[in-house]
């Protein structure tokens, strides 16, 4: 059973925000695990010994890497690493967005794929866009956090496998563990995750798994730097270990985690998450609001609100902090105050939901 319990602090706000999201104790103990010599049998042990069951997660035969930084450190790294031509960013939100600008700031040729927010990034513009030739790369956002939209991954994958010199980038952080996402079936080049969101860890540690064409790809991809360069990561990864510090308490974290998700099991927990989503999604209609992002590519870990009622959504998260201490998010970006988001992923339950959507009825406005 999970353990959703969280008493470390008087006066703690219990966050239904999209990350971070709320952290266990039993996590928390984890975390806080005696210091251990990063550079001997210890820490090798531990990290070989969590392995197989991230392969899993990650639905691959190949490596998965530690990286102590946030998911962003991987994101920019996945350029440096593989463009060596030009790169196709897909843009559906603020933090796809984002990686056209972190491209170019990486002084890589960069396109942006660019849809309206609230839009999924679909196959058919992927396919046109990549014929036009000169790509070796390609990134997507899975769930597209700021507006809630869920991208066709496996439409879009079946369509970057028709270029087979295009590397495909893929950031799960805000669906990953939350419905299956098969690395190698679906040839993604990177898949990346942290683990502030759906793995309701702290923040400060990413994820990811690299396929062996894209490694070949960044051994003769020069510029690529030394902190997140896929070859130091493999050549460290070999030995179970990682090229720069690993942030140790995280790592005991993850070990704790991966026996709750096990423990669960993943079929269980992506039902989960869907079940919960459903709920949160129900409370939309029944109150009056619309969903922001398009019916049939939506999240299943968090659900992005439209304020066609026009309330007043700083006032409304005000009050839900004030008289029940919890937080949601009043909306992100340019859809601020006329969206907010609310999360359902990481060790939510059925119980947990029910009580915040009955808090958030309570204080809506007449």
């Amino acid at each position: 059973m999970l353990n959703t319990t969280n008493t470390t602090a008087d006066g703690h706000v219990k966050l239904f925000i999209p990350g971070p999201v709320e952290v266990s104790d039993k996590t928390f103990r984890a975390f806080c695990h005696p210091q251990i010599g990063h550079r001997g049998s210890e820490f090798s042990s531990l990290y070989e010994a969590i392995h197989p069951r991230l392969q899993t997660m990650f639905g691959t035969a190949g490596p998965v890497y530690l990286s102590t930084s946030s998911a962003w450190g991987v994101m920019e790294g996945s350029i440096r690493n593989l463009v060596q031509k030009k790169v196709l960013n897909c843009m559906c939100g603020a933090f796809s967005d984002k990686w056209l600008d972190v491209s170019r700031r990486c002084g890589k040729e960069a396109e942006g794929l660019r849809v309206e927010w609230g839009d999924p990034i679909l196959p058919e513009m992927v396919e046109a866009t990549l014929s036009q030739g000169g790509f070796d790369a390609i990134t997507l956002i899975h769930n597209e956090t700021s507006t809630g939209v869920l991208n066709p991954l496996a439409d879009i994958a079946a369509v970057v496998k028709k270029f087979p010199e295009v590397m495909f980038i893929v950031d799960s952080v805000s669906s990953f563990s939350t419905m299956p996402i098969p690395m190698d079936e679906l040839g993604i080049d990177v898949l990346l995750t942290g683990s502030q969101k759906a793995l309701a860890m702290p923040p400060g540690l990413s994820l990811l798994g690299v396929s062996e064409r894209a490694r070949e790809r960044a051994a003769a991809t020069p510029g690529r730097g030394y902190y997140f360069d896929f070859i130091e990561f493999h050549k460290n990864w070999e030995k179970f270990m990682t090229p720069s510090t690993p942030t140790t308490g995280h790592i005991w974290a993850l070990q704790s985690k991966l026996d709750d998700i096990f423990g669960e099991g993943l079929e269980a927990r992506h039902a989960r998450h869907e079940k919960l989503n459903r709920m949160v999604s129900d409370w939309v209609g029944a109150n009056g609001f619309e969903h922001f992002a398009r019916e049939g590519f939506r999240s299943k870990s968090l659900v992005c609100v439209k304020n066609n009622r026009d309330i007043d959504v700083a006032a409304f998260c005000s009050a839900l902090k004030k008289k029940h201490r919890v937080a949601i998010n009043g909306g992100y970006g340019k859809i601020k105050g006329t969206t907010f988001r609310i999360s359902n992923m990481g060790d939510e339950s059925e119980a947990t939901i029910t009580e915040l959507l009955g808090w958030m009825t309570g204080c809506l406005p007449a």
